[in-house]
């Protein structure tokens, strides 16, 4: 299956229990600097919106580039109430934006899918000179009691969870990505919690997590053992710490 049809079965359960992003990311770019009202963004793997929204809400002008057909045609409706707003067809190393035509460059959750050199080249054609880049995650802790049963259970259902995920993705290969500059990492923290039927729609909007079979059947029930082993009034908790990595890209 190719990366960008990945999440095609998956976007209700994406939209209704993917986490969003914390109060501070908007306020923690202006202070840098970064992102004002008339910055021109283009956010890239944008998906279901999740991370073009907060920038059209703040009054941006965002080209939302995104080649999942499902993911975006979710998006078109919910967000085309912003002025602002234009979806994309298109990927990170093929935007078809024009050139030198964006301010800002954010990737919400997303650039562990990009092919990082063909993308660094087509953003430093798209963006002005010495164009912003946020690259951003969220992601998820694995230090209570809880968080560290569902790491154990996405790593023994995951089909390919080890090599898809973001983790893969560190200081060496955004060190190259941003060279011959370097980049700035912000930490903020945040918390998701759920019942039961949010807790199977959180695992099951993962694109590693098998959607039939027996091992979608063990790994539910087993999913189920852990909730009511760890839940609190009817709860569990995630733990999220955003990583916001800032940095130019020039020639």
């Amino acid at each position: 299956m190719k990366n960008t049809e990945r999440f095609t079965s998956r976007v209700e359960n994406y939209v209704k229990y993917r986490p969003h992003y914390p109060d501070g990311l908007l306020p923690y770019l202006k202070e840098e600097g970064v992102l004002k009202t008339e910055t021109v963004i283009a956010d890239i793997g944008a998906g279901t919106g999740i991370s073009t929204e907060p920038f059209l809400a703040n009054g941006n002008k965002v080209f939302a580039v995104e080649p999942n057909e499902a993911m975006r045609e979710y998006m078109i409706q919910q967000l085309s109430v912003y002025a602002g707003f234009t979806a994309v067809t298109g990927t990170a190393e093929r935007t078809t934006l024009p050139d030198a035509s964006i301010d800002l460059i954010t990737a919400g959750q997303a650039f562990h899918w990009f092919d990082p050199q063909a993308a660094k080249a087509e953003f430093l054609r798209i963006g002005v000179p010495d164009v912003m880049v946020a690259l951003i995650w969220n992601v998820r802790q694995a230090d209570t009691a809880f968080e560290k049963d569902y790491e154990s259970l996405l790593q023994r259902y995951g089909t390919d969870y080890k090599e898809v995920s973001h983790k893969n993705i560190g200081a060496p290969q955004l060190t190259t990505f941003y060279a011959p500059n370097t980049f700035k990492l912000k930490k903020l923290q945040h918390v998701q919690q759920f019942d039961i039927k949010g807790l199977k729609g959180r695992l099951m909007s993962s694109s590693y997590a098998p959607e039939k079979g027996p091992a979608h059947d063990a790994m539910i029930r087993e999913v189920e053992e852990i909730y009511e082993k760890h839940q609190v009034n009817g709860m569990v908790k995630f733990h999220f710490d955003t990583e916001i990595y800032l940095g130019p890209l020039t020639l």
